[in-house]
Formats: C-alpha cells, structure tokens, sequence
C-alpha cells in the first residue's frame, strides 16, 4: 500500500484502465489517452447535492423490488444517521450506496457514462465491455443517453422532508421490520464487482464466460396503457385516477371523482362514482390529509397578512410555512413518481398505489394532525401567550410530536428573546403590537419611573420563564432606563452588564430553550447582579441614599433625643399660642438654633438643608402643638424610595410621637411643679388631701406614659429598625431596598396604632392623652390659686410682724375678721378642687381601664404584654371585671410560635 502511495497519478489511472479492461498497458494506450482528456477536462459535475433526494430513490429502488421491511429499516437507519451526526459527507456515502444499488438492467448513468467512454475508444476497443466500478469518480454530469426508442430517460425527483420516513417515524410503537439484507450472506468487495457485471449481461447463464455484452444501455420494455375514462362517472374508476386524484386533494384542490363538501366541512367521493369499498374507505382516508392542509393553510393565510399580530405571530406562521413546505416537497416526489409510471414503461406494475400513498403518508399526516390541532389551540393567541400556548402543546410523551412543537417553539420564541435581550442589555424596548411581557406607560413622567412606568403582562410571561425571571429581567431593564433618566447617569449598558451572545438565529433560540435553568438562567441573575448592584453603588455613593434613611430615623422619629428635647424647649413659648398666630419663618429659625446647638451640627449639610418645619391645616381652637410638624424634602432618585405616600406615613408617626412626647413633656412639668412646691404649700395643711390625690393621679399618668414611650422606643421602632436596616444591608436590587421599607412604615404604623383596625385603640390613647392636659391645667390652677393665697397669708404675717416691731397692734378687729373670712373662702374651694381631681381621676382611670381591655384582646403579643406592665399591680383587674375575664383568655391562650 505504501509503495502504491508513492506513484504519480498517471501511473495509478493507468494501472485503473488496465483493471477495468484486463488488458496489457500496451493494449490499454488508447483508453488511458482517453481517461486523461475526461479527467483533465473543465466540465464539472452538476449533480444537486440533496441527501433526501437520494434516501428517498434508495428507497424507491427497496420498494420496486418488493422490499418493504428493507425500506422501512433503511428509512430508520437513515434518521439514527441524521441525529447522531457521527458522518460529515451522507450524501456522498448515500449516493455510493445508490449507484451500488442500481440494476445494470435497466439504464443508469454510470451505464451511460461507460458507453459514452467507450465510444471515444478505438474501433478495436469495442469489444471490451467498459463499465466504471466506482460511481462518482468520473464526471456524473453528462446528458443522458436515449434509449433504443429515443425516448430520454429521466432521473429528476423532488425533494421533501416532511414525507421520509427517515426523517419522520410513526407516531407510536413500530414494528420491528426484517433485516435489510436478511437472507443475503456478505459479499467482498470482488463478489460484488463480479455480480455488478454479472447484471450488466442480458443473459449471465447463456454467455459462454469470454462472452461480451453489448455497449450502451440496454432496450427498455413496454407497458400496455391503461384505459381512462373521460367524464363517463358510471364507470367503475381505477385506481391510477383515484391517486391523482388524491395527489390533487393533497394539496387542497378538488379533483375529478373527490371534491370538498361545504355542507360537511370534509372530502366526499362522488355517491356515482362506482367504486368499491375498499378504494373508497381508503380514498376517504387519504383525503382527510388535504383537509388537514386546507385548515393549516387557511390560519397562515389569514393571519400572514395581519399585521397586528406580532412578530411572535408571523414566526409561528413562519414556522408553519415552514412544515408546509415540507409537505409540498414530498407532493412533488409523489407527483414526479406518478410521471415516471407514466412515461417510462417498464415492465412492471405502478410503483404508486393508495396503499403505498397510505404508508408513505402516515408519518406526514401525523404531522399534519399535530399542527392542525396546534392552531386550533393558539387561535386567538399573540405574542408571549401565543409561545406559552405552543410550549404547553410541546408536553408529550411522543418524541417525535415532542421534536416537532420544539421546533416551532424555537422559531416563536426567537423575536420574544430578542426582545428580551435588547431590554436586559441595552434597556430598549421596541415592542410596537405589545407581545413582550414588559409594559411600558409613555405616560408617565419621570418621577414615576420606578413604580409605574414599566409593569409586567401576566398574561405574555411566556410558561418556559418562571415569574422569578419575568421579575429579573423587568427589574434588569428598569434599573437601566432610571439610571439614565432619573439618576442621569452616562456609562453605557454595556460598561455596567457586559452582554454576551444574543439569539441571532432560531437555532440559537432552540439552544438556548434546551437549557433554561442553565444557560439562560445564568444570562438573566448576571444581567440583574450587576445591573443591580451598580444601581444601588449609584444611590449610595451619589445621592447618599442611607444616610437619608438614618436622617428619617433622627428626626422624623424623633431618634435625636438632646435635638428633640432642645427644640421642644425653644418653641414652648410659641407653640402654647394660638395656631392662627404662628409663622412658618419665626419657627424654622428656632430650628437652626435647636440644629447649632446640638450634635445634630455634625450631620452633612445635604441633610440639614432638607429639614424644614411644617405647619398642618388649621383647626378651630387648635394651639402651636395641635399643627406643629418636622418636615423633609426629597426630590431627585431617593423620591423613589421616600414617596409622598411614605412621608405621608412618616408624617403620621412623626405627629403621634410628637404628641406621646409632649404628654411626657407635660408630666415632667407637672413633676417639677410638686415638687418645687412641695415644701412652699406645707403650711397649708388643708391642702395636703388635695395634693396627695394629684400626686396619686401624677403618678399613675407618669407611669403610663413610660411604658407607653419604652414600647414604642425600644419595642416599635428599635426593633422594626433594626429588621429594616438589616434587609438594606442584604438588598441586592432597588426593589428589596423599597419593600423593606414600605414594610418598615407599614409595622410602624400598624403597631404606633395608627392603621385602621387600631382606631378605637388609638382614640382612647388619645382620651388619655387629653386627660393629662386636662390634669396639667387643673394642677396649674390648684397651685396657682394656693401660691395666690399662700403669698396672702405670708403677707398678713409680715405686716403683723411689722407692726409688732413698732409697738403697735399687729392686726385690728377687722383686719383679723377680713383675713378669716379669706381664708374661709379658700378653704370652701379646696372640696371643689378635690371633687374636680376625683371626676378626672374617675375618667383617667376608665380609660385606662377601656384601653386595657381592647389591648388584652389585641393580636398582637406585643401588646398584650403591654398591658402586664400598664398593670403591674393588678390595680385596674380588681376593679374591672372585665380585665379578670380578659385576662384569663390570654393567659390560657398558646404562644403561636409554639
């Protein structure tokens, strides 16, 4: 072999004319002169490389010789070929087989291209018979000859792939067909050389061994003509009318003897076609494909032209176009074997019958079926939810059903994935028929972006993208249009995601669909990491979006405390005035005095600029305190996450704190006052009945309100922030940042009592609340009036004193009479100061008694604790029964957590 490597190509074509011709080189001068002009000549070949052209003669070829199993095992041999992909060249391996296959009977191109070289030989040469034993390695591409009869032989077939049955099995189990070559022992390659010119012979068994056949092909048999019937439809029809017949209503057009029933929606035989049964069953059968074709080609028909139908719509047209053609491929080889029965008679019956169309139909009208009831399935259909309906029909149990929806989904999903590529990466959205499942309202201005601008369609989420992804990729191209509109940030999309390859092609679609928990999950989470963490980077570094948040924290809930007790100082003076004759101006200015001389100095300027004062509507009889607010302006991205429905919230807390600390404020006053005055009034001992009841009452009311402070300090908003501050650090997009903060707000509210369900809850705090105010002016009063005439009684001492010293009556008759009758007076309004303690006393304490009550029966565990500590003493159960019974019920509830 090796030494054979090493001759000239000259040398090894003529050692190939001398094998062909056994014949000496001398002998051989002539046809090796020849071989050199053909190989050396410029005529290319012009054979059309079509692999199914060539499977569906080899099976052509099985079946003419009564070979069904063998074509049926040839046809899935062939798709085992096509999925595996282990050949490269199949044609050429295909068209080897082929011409290997061929009858030298009959006349073949490599017979035709043997007797074309044969006849540039010498005359002397003639006697040799030449026939090439390598199909392929001469030029295939010359005329064919005539025959005997002149008539052209044609080889031309079309092509079609929806009708192999290698490349399309049956729907369901197959049976096991013979072995192709059953009962045919393997040949050597000598053996079949020698049976290749054994066929060449017209009669091997005649011919003496040194015979030679003749050049050229051999004459080709007759066939009798069949006889037609022209109109006569009382005549029994043959069944070579009947397949054309067929072939026409493949295709959706009314033949001679079969027409299309409107009244039926279906193919009928004419009732006076004479026809026996078994032809007419199987005619019916047969024509059910062209209705199949008819309903197909009516949805492509009328929606091709609709333009509102999408992208998403034209592909699923495309694709069924697409299968169409496929059918049409394989009427035109149906068509072209109906041809060559007809114009090439050769000895043998018509290769085509409704029996044979009924095999070679099957898998195609299976196909047919699928995507019939495909379309019935997506009328009505568009965009995502068009691909969702595909998808759905994908889930089956057949895998060739399975391989088909597949297909189609590629081709449907491929403008929804370049949709959504183009809105991850470069955060455009040009869906003109709304099939994307991200929406876009043009409008909404800019300080909306966030919230209201983009939404997802529910209906378009496609069912092969979870709404985790839908969510992702909504979230990945909003991220992108608020960084550039809102936040006014230049760096490209492609700085901040780097994008990797889109879906250029269906295949790339089909690839990716294959893998969606890997590859395009993987695209989606890289897109919204870094999308989103270069968004919150922004926020942060740029707009100082947690320093905002804490800035929300220390003043708007009031977690400033030096700030706070400072300000309350400096407006006590304005804020106990009337509301009408308060000025924003003179107020904020007291602001900047309480800013300066606290830690709250140290804050950055960009926050103490956004502080202001607020003053809300103005009611009838309301004071400084009643409309008094701190307020804080945002504008700019963090308006996305501090938004007027959120300060509307912190407003609200900010007033009920506001308020709680007042009443803390009032009784810290209150508390001063006794005990400033304690040691002035014991003079008066009328008065210590009186002043151990306000001091009985202040206490009760100081206790109150500390535990009311540490449950809203420590229990409310330490712990809600606490949770809040722990969810921004582990946000990983705007969205969580967002969420836990409407959350944060939303627990507040909720647990300050400030939501709807805690309305009697915080209508009797707010009782209670007046009742210390209440309390504070009638403690005012009580010590005014006593300090009055405390200031009396001290005076009437000294000037009696005075007039001792100089010797002198210290008081006359009257003076002393005057100064009783005083003190009378006093003392007659001390039981109507102490019946007015004990009415505010009563109405404290049933309020007390009321808000105790609804807080034992509250859900929440908080507040039912609460309530142990507003009575730790069980003072309010002995006198409630109420509190007894409520009490029982939580203690014999179990702890939820359990």
């Amino acid at each position: 072999m090796a030494a054979l490597d090493q001759k000239s190509p000259n040398v090894l074509l003529q050692s190939l004319c001398c094998r062909i011709t056994g014949k000496s080189e001398a002998e051989v001068a002539h046809q090796f002169q020849y071989a050199v002009r053909v190989v050396g000549s410029n005529y290319a070949p012009t054979i059309e490389r079509d692999e199914f052209l060539v499977s569906e003669k080899i099976k052509k070829e099985l079946l003419k010789q009564r070979r069904e199993g063998d074509a049926a095992l040839f046809s899935e041999l062939h798709r085992k070929l096509q999925t595996q992909g282990v050949l490269k060249h199949r044609w050429s391996v295909l068209y080897l087989l082929l011409s290997l296959c061929e009858d030298p009977r009959k006349p073949s191109r490599v017979g035709s291209y043997g007797a074309l070289f044969a006849q540039a030989l010498p005359r002397d040469a003639h006697s040799t018979p030449f026939y090439c034993t390598r199909p392929g390695s001469l030029p295939l591409s010359y005329p064919e000859r005539s025959g005997p009869g002149g008539s052209q032989i044609s080889t031309s077939m079309g092509t079609s792939g929806i009708s192999s049955l290698g490349v399309y099995s049956l729907n369901g189990p197959t049976p096991t067909p013979q072995p192709l070559l059953a009962g045919h022992p393997p040949q050597t390659a000598g053996q079949q050389l020698g049976s290749r010119l054994a066929w060449a012979l017209p009669n091997t068994s005649a011919l003496a061994p040194t015979s030679r056949a003749p050049l050229g092909p051999p004459p080709l048999s007759t066939r009798a003509p069949r006889p037609r019937h022209d109109g006569d439809l009382t005549a029994e029809v043959g069944e070579a009318a009947l397949v054309r017949d067929i072939l026409y209503v493949f295709q959706g057009i009314d033949g001679k003897f079969i027409k299309m029933s409107n009244a039926d929606n279906c193919y009928k035989i004419d009732s006076k076609v004479v026809l026996c049964k078994s032809l007419r069953d199987t005619s019916s059968r047969l024509a059910e494909l062209g209705w199949l074709h008819n309903k197909i080609r009516k949805y492509t028909d009328s929606r091709s032209l609709d333009r509102a139908f999408g992208l998403v719509g034209q592909s699923f047209c495309a694709s069924l176009h697409q299968e169409l053609k496929e059918y049409y491929r394989l009427l035109a080889v149906l068509h072209s074997q109906v041809e060559d029965d007809q114009g090439v008679n050769l000895g043998v019956e018509s290769s085509l019958t409704l029996r044979r169309l009924l095999v070679w139909t099957y898998d195609p009208k299976v196909r047919l079926k699928t995507l019939a009831a495909l379309v019935d399935f997506c009328q009505g259909r568009k965009g995502g939810e068009l691909a969702s309906a595909v998808h759905a029909y994908g889930k089956t149990g057949d895998p060739q059903m399975r391989a088909l929806v597949q297909h189609i989904l590629s081709l449907v999903s491929h403008p929804i994935l370049n949709f959504l590529y183009r809105w991850i990466y470069d955060g455009e959205l040009e869906d003109t028929y709304h099939e994307f499942f991200v929406a876009s309202d043009p409008t909404v201005k800019t300080d909306r972006l966030w919230h209201d601008k983009y939404s997802l369609r529910k209906s378009m989420i496609p069912t092969f993208i979870t709404m985790d992804q839908a969510r992702k990729v909504l979230l990945i191209g909003k991220s992108i249009n608020f960084l550039h509109q809102v936040c006014h940030d230049r760096t490209s999309p492609g700085k901040i995601t780097p994008a990797s390859k889109s879906t250029d092609s269906p295949k790339d679609a089909a690839e990716l669909l294959s893998d969606l928990e890997g590859a395009f999950q993987g695209k989606i989470d890289a897109a919204y990491f870094e999308t989103s963490k270069y968004l919150l980077n922004v926020l942060n570094q740029n707009y100082l979006l947690l320093e905002h948040l804490q800035a929300m924290r220390r003043y708007l809930l009031l977690g400033q405390g030096d700030f706070i007790r400072h300000l309350m100082d400096l407006l006590k003076p304005e804020l106990a005035r009337p509301a009408t004759t308060l000025y924003q101006h003179n107020l904020t200015g007291i602001l900047e005095t309480a800013v300066r001389a606290t830690n709250a100095q140290y804050d950055n300027a960009e926050i103490l600029k956004r502080l202001d004062v607020r003053l809300l509507e103005v009611s009838p009889g309301d004071t400084g305190w009643d409309v008094f607010s701190l307020d804080y302006h945002v504008e700019g991205p963090i308006a996305t996450v501090f938004t007027r429905e959120c300060m509307s919230h912190y407003l609200r807390v900010f007033n009920f704190l506001w308020r709680a600390k007042r009443m803390e404020y009032i009784l810290t006053d209150i508390w001063k006052g006794q005990m400033c005055n304690a040691k002035l009034l014991k003079s008066m001992p009328e008065l210590s009945g009186v002043l151990h009841q306000c001091h009985i009452l202040a206490n009760e009311m100081v206790h109150f309100i500390h535990q009311m402070q540490y449950y809203i300090t420590f229990e409310v908003l330490e712990c809600c922030w606490d949770e809040l501050w722990n969810k921004v650090e582990k946000a990983q997009d705007l969205d969580h940042i967002i969420a836990a903060h409407e959350g944060f707000l939303d627990s507040v509210i909720s647990r300050c009592l400030l939501d709807n369900n805690s309305r009697s809850l915080l209508n009797q705090l707010r009782a209670i609340f007046d009742q210390i105010i209440e309390f504070q002016s009638a403690q005012d009063s009580l010590y005014r009036s006593a300090l009055e005439e405390l200031t009396l009684r001290l005076q009437y001492e000294e000037r009696k004193k005075q007039r001792d010293s100089e010797g002198e009556w210290g008081v006359t008759a009257e003076q002393e009479a005057e100064e009783n009758r005083r003190i009378q007076e006093f003392q007659e309004t001390i039981p109507k100061m102490r019946s007015q303690l004990r009415i505010l006393t009563h109405f404290y304490q049933g309020i007390v008694q009321q808000f105790l009550v609804l807080i034992m029966t509250s859900p929440d565990e908080s507040l039912r604790f609460l309530s142990f500590r507003l009575d730790f003493n069980e003072h309010y159960r002995a006198r409630d029964p109420r509190l007894r019974a409520s009490l029982g019920t939580t203690r014999g509830r179990r702890p939820s957590n359990i």
